[in-house]
């Protein structure tokens, strides 16, 4: 490990990064060159993003009830493509989601795809950017940092699907950036803002309540409590059942939502156990038992006195591991954790779990780029690492409070 940490300087990094970063983005430059809605390969243009504006038009004309009627849906995608097409796709959000989209309502599909990718692009920036700025150890690789976020798979996919990812982005963020102050109440509230994405809320209140973190456990129930009232208050009970039917249904099947496809494009546990084990009951019982140990692991560490950037990281690592219905646009979450465990790194050059920290990290980057290959192996190599590196946070977390004693 010592060895294949020592490769990885600066230098093969950027490399790495720039390599990365121009077959990535020269890929859609080339795919989506093709003038109107469809890519060269006959695909959609921001192909997920067709929910948003065609859920706004349903809300702005008064039919809000229709949200979760898949005939519906399909038949309104087909209206805005302009003809038939294969793709299927569930509106699998609270309504509130469709809001912020109502007032571009009037503007075709991919004006209005553009303006949120561009928007996305910004948020994302940004979060790297306040992110960097708390990394001291970090401050002298800024070009470094800024073609690593660039190469970042995660936001490539999430830029061609035209996902609410950097939405995600922005709750954790805002979430650190409390907690790094000792703000905690307003930690949860932000974290509790991802009610929106509930998928992401199945491990965080364990781990705080099990970590006796009561101020961020009531910031993110109040956040999440009040976010579902005033969405029942403005739609109405007969949407919302509907949204919790929905919901409830994806819960229970996560690989429902693209057929077939889906556990080789997930990258959480369920889908880790479900590429293993053809076996229904089996994959959820060893999904629980995998994710309460998970959820232990991240509470003792965010129980601990340990530096703010192994406790959050962990607690990030756990949420999406836990997520029964993670894609690796939503990964995007986790770039606060590879910038703060690579600052906490270069503060602990001499720490004995450094090399496994610097290939875990390089790992975890990388590997969810080449998830579509689980459906040849069988295994999710991003799951693994994923798990190695909350684990090798947990060994770090007791040497450190050990030192510390």
């Amino acid at each position: 490990m010592a060895a294949a940490s020592a490769k990885l300087t600066s230098r093969r990094l950027r490399a790495h990064a720039i390599v990365l970063a121009v077959c990535l983005w020269g890929a859609v430059t080339v795919d989506y060159a093709t003038p109107g809605i469809f890519d060269r390969a006959g695909n959609i243009k921001f192909q997920d993003f067709l929910q948003f504006p065609v859920s706004a038009r349903l809300i702005a004309h008064g039919r809000a009830d229709q949200l979760y009627d898949d005939e519906v849906l399909a038949r309104e995608i087909r209206a805005t493509v302009g003809r038939d097409t294969r793709v299927y796709l569930q509106y699998f959000y609270g309504p509130q989601l469709a809001l912020p989209f109502i007032p571009f309502a009037a503007l075709p599909f991919l004006t209005q795809a553009g303006i949120w990718v561009a928007l996305s692009l910004l948020m994302y920036s940004v979060c790297v950017y306040l992110l960097w700025k708390r990394c001291p150890a970090l401050r002298p690789y800024r070009a470094l940092v800024a073609v690593c976020a660039l190469a970042y798979p995660p936001l490539f996919h999430f830029f061609v699907r035209g996902q609410l990812s950097a939405v995600v982005l922005i709750c954790f963020t805002a979430a650190y950036l409390a907690f790094s102050t000792e703000r905690n109440f307003l930690g949860g509230v932000a974290l509790g803002i991802l009610a929106f994405k509930p998928q992401f809320l199945v491990a965080i209140p364990l781990i705080l309540l099990l970590a006796q973190a009561w101020k961020a456990f009531a910031g993110l129930l109040i956040s999440a409590t009040t976010q579902l009232a005033l969405t029942w208050f403005y739609f109405g009970p007969s949407v919302m059942q509907a949204y919790f039917t929905m919901l409830l249904r994806s819960a229970t099947h996560p690989a429902s939502t693209e057929l077939v496809f889906s556990p080789m494009q997930m990258h959480s546990l369920h889908s880790f156990w479900e590429l293993l084990i053809p076996w229904h009951p089996g994959v959820w019982a060893l999904y629980l038992l995998s994710s309460f140990a998970v959820i232990g692991i991240a509470a003792a560490i965010w129980k601990s006195s340990a530096h703010l950037a192994l406790r959050f990281s962990a607690l990030l690592l756990a949420a999406v591991l836990v997520n029964p219905h993670i894609y690796i646009y939503d990964l995007l979450a986790l770039a606060p954790a590879l910038l703060l465990l690579v600052d906490w790194s270069l503060n602990n050059s001499h720490h004995l779990a450094r090399p496994a920290l610097d290939v875990l990290l390089y790992l975890a980057f990388l590997l969810p780029l080449f998830g579509p290959l689980a459906r040849w192996t069988h295994l999710q190599l991003s799951v693994i690492v994923f798990a190695a590196l909350l684990w090798t946070l947990r060994r770090m977390q007791i040497s450190e409070v050990t030192m510390i004693n």
